[in-house]
This record gives C-alpha cells, structure tokens and sequence, in this order.
C-alpha cells in the first residue's frame, strides 16, 4: 500500500482561518492526504491567508518565495494559496508566481480535492466565486479523531456592514448564517470527540440568523441550544457588532451559565466624528450605554475590544475621546492597531495621518490599555475560577489551561488535559495567571 501523501497548511489570521485550515485538511484527507508539520516533507504546501493586517499580500509573496528550491527540487510539490488574499487577488498570485499550482477563496475551499486533482495533471486551478452552493454542506463531515478539549465552530460568515476601513464583505461576501440542524449536528461531533468547549466563529457572529424549527434563529436562541447538549460545558463567540447585540443576547450572559463571562466587542474609535468617516453606524455614547446593559446582566464580565489609531482624518482631540472612552469602559483586553490602508476600500482614498503622529497615539493608547489588563488580573488574585485545561506547561507537574474570562491558568496539581477545575488564583502575570487547585 502506498504511503499517504503530505500536506502542509500554514495559517495566518484569526480564528476562523484557524477553523478554515482544519476543514481544508479534512477535506484533503478524503483524497487521500495527512498533515505534516514541515513543509520540507510535503507533496502539497497551502498558505492559508488574511487580508486584514498590512502589506497582507506582500507577505504572501515573501512566504512563497521560500518554496521555491523546494518546487524546483520537487516539481510534483503542489502550492497553493487559499484565503482572503487569494480571494482578493487570485490572478495576480497566479501571474506574479508562476510556481503557484492553485488559489482557492474562502467560499470556495470545498473544491479543494477537485482543483488539485486538476492540479496533478498539469493544468492551474483558479477558484474565487462565491459559489451557490453551501460549502459546509458539501464538505465531509469531521473525522472521528479524539480533538483537544477546545474547538471553534464557524457559524456565520461574511458581512453587510461595510467598514471604510474593512475587505471582509468584498473578499468574504455578504451575511451568510448556517442551518442550525448543521450547527448542532458539528457541535454533537465534536462533543463526542472529547471537546468541552466551542467558539462560535463569524465576521459578525451576533448577526447571526439561522434557518431552524419555526424559522429564523438568533445567535441567542442557537446558544440556549448548544446549552442543552451534555458534555458540552462552556460557550464563546466572536466577533461581535455593537449593532447587532440584542436584548435576548445580552440577557443570555446572565441566564445562560454555559456562556463564559468574555465578550469581545471591538468599537474601533472613541470619537463620533471618527466612527461616522468609518461607517461604523453607531456612536460612543451608545456603544458605552451597551456596555452597561451587558455588565447589567452579567457583573462579571470581562470585555475585550478593537481599536484603530491614526485613522485619516483623525485629530489630537479624536484621539482624545477614544483615551476617555477606555478609562470609562476599562477593558481587560484588547487588540489596538496603526490605520493601515487597504486596497479598494473607502478610507484607502483619503490623506493619511502623519506616520509618526498615528505612532505616538498607538503607544500612548497601548500603554493606557496595558495598565487597565494588568489592573483587571491584578483584581483576580484571590478569586476562584474555572479553568479547563488544555496542555502541559514548561515546567514538571505543570498544566496550562483557560479560565472563564479567557486568561492563561498555569496549576501544579493533578489534573489531565480536558479536566474541568475550579483554581484559585494565587499571582498575577503580564500575560497569564498562576493558581492551586480549590
């Protein structure tokens, strides 16, 4: 029998990339491919990509550049580049890196097998449509491996909302909510495969309306569900719109106890002059009253949000409202970022901000956002909280897991991947926090 044939995924971007890259495996599997953790190994190398961040594109190049002795000592080697970029700029791959054997969208990723099969016989592979039919329904369901005690779990995908800043609805479409039989019969797999705990995944996850008994379902209602399964005992989802949090999601964090006590909610801006140039469609001021019907409902809760600085047009005063806008809602994480253009989209157009001035505001935004993180764990220390454990530590007898609010838990004690504990925290770190067994 012949040796199955490797492939190596590299993944960049955020999680649903992450869950993207897993069902393009599966979907490899089926013909006849198994992961490798080299590429030097490999019979097919594909590049999993993001448009989000900057020069997404040139880094692509770069990245593939690097497999250029493998293609020329291998020339059977398959590469190809799935994802947003590809999505983007599908030709221009093909026509810049003539080594380049096939380019799949993120709609498309279910044709894989097909397109490399094309590939095999010597002809390119081109797909970036968003095709009709539904690609979850087409891909194999999962495989009957044991799975880590996490998982995400894609459920809604593309966006209408049209940032000025943001490629999302052009490279992956408009709204998109999966059936709920298909969501739950993916949540019923993966529990039977040893996972504790799924992350509900979408570009706009709270936009979620699925077709189910009686008709539309809300992400609120899909959750409750999800609640009822046994050996399932804890719920996420990301990413959220502001506009999108309705009452029943937000009385679901306090009634739903599966629903861990985190909410990523990016604002992006605290300036109303600088959220109405990025088409956000809400103010500061609505956005901080959310925050206080969501903290309402659950005390507890830990908020995590997006930030972009130096945004064209933004001013010292702009600036200003999103530093006050932080002290209010202190955050226990975020994620803050320099404007950086991207191609095709509206803000790509107007005058950027002084480079060297969008620096400035990004440190000075960073360190107010570093100190409130800190502050939050500091605050933990003391408390008890359930953390589910995911791997071994560095050191003996360690073991790393998450707790409710999201944090990295490192425990000596005896516990086992997948066990779920209460820990009580006992210190606090810049990035993680350290407790014994209650």
């Amino acid at each position: 029998m012949a040796d199955p044939r490797k492939l190596y995924i590299r993944t960049y971007g955020c999680q649903m990339n992450v869950y993207d890259s897993e069902r393009m495996a599966e979907a490899m599997g089926g013909a006849g491919y198994v992961e490798t953790d080299s590429p030097d190994d490999a019979d097919m190398i594909l590049l999993n990509t993001c448009h989000i961040r900057e020069k997404a594109a040139e880094k692509v190049y770069s990245e593939l550049g690097r497999f250029k002795d493998l293609k020329a000592a291998r020339p059977d080697l398959k590469i190809g580049v799935a994802g947003c970029v590809a999505q983007a700029e599908g030709e221009e791959i093909m026509r810049r890196q003539p080594m380049v054997d096939l380019v799949v969208g993120p709609q498309s990723y279910h044709r894989l097998p097909e397109m490399e099969a094309k590939a095999g016989q010597g002809s390119k592979a081109l797909d970036t449509d968003f095709p009709e039919e539904d690609k979850f329904a087409r891909l194999k369901g999962r495989g009957k491996a044991k799975r880590g005690p996490t998982a995400f779990l894609t459920v809604q995908e593309g966006c209408d909302k049209f940032c000025a800043f943001c490629v999302v609805p052009y490279t992956r479409g408009a709204e998109v909510s999966r059936p709920v039989a298909q969501v739950l019969d993916e949540a019923r797999d993966l529990v039977e495969r040893g996972v504790r705990e799924v992350t509900l995944l979408g570009q706009n996850v709270n936009a979620y309306h699925g077709d189910g008994p009686g008709g539309d379902w809300t992400l609120a209602r899909l959750i409750r569900e999800l609640a009822k399964l046994d050996g399932l005992d804890r719920i996420r989802f990301t990413t959220s719109h502001p506009n999108d949090m309705d009452d029943d999601l937000i009385a679901a964090h306090g009634d739903c106890d599966k629903l861990m006590p985190y909410l990523h909610l990016p604002v992006q801006s605290g300036s109303d002059r600088v959220l109405k140039r990025m088409a956000r469609k809400h103010t500061a001021e609505q956005y901080i009253r959310l925050i206080e019907r969501i903290r309402a409902a659950r005390p507890d809760i830990l908020i995590s949000g997006d930030f972009i600085v130096g945004f064209p047009g933004e001013t010292e005063d702009d600036f200003a409202d999103t530093m006050a806008l932080v002290e209010e809602v202190r955050y226990g994480q975020c994620y803050s970022f320099k404007y950086s253009a991207r191609p095709g989209t509206p803000a790509a157009e107007r005058e950027p901000v002084d480079p060297v001035v969008a620096s400035d505001r990004l440190t000075r935004l960073q360190a107010l956002l570093t100190r409130q993180q800190r502050e939050v764990q500091d605050a933990m220390v003391g408390k008890e909280v359930g953390v589910l454990f995911e791997r071994k530590g560095r050191l003996p007898g360690q073991m790393v897991g998450k707790s409710d609010h999201l944090h990295a838990v490192h425990v000596t004690g005896d516990v086992a991947v997948g066990d779920l504990a209460r820990v009580r925290i006992t210190e606090s770190a810049p990035n993680s926090l350290a407790g014994a067994l209650a």
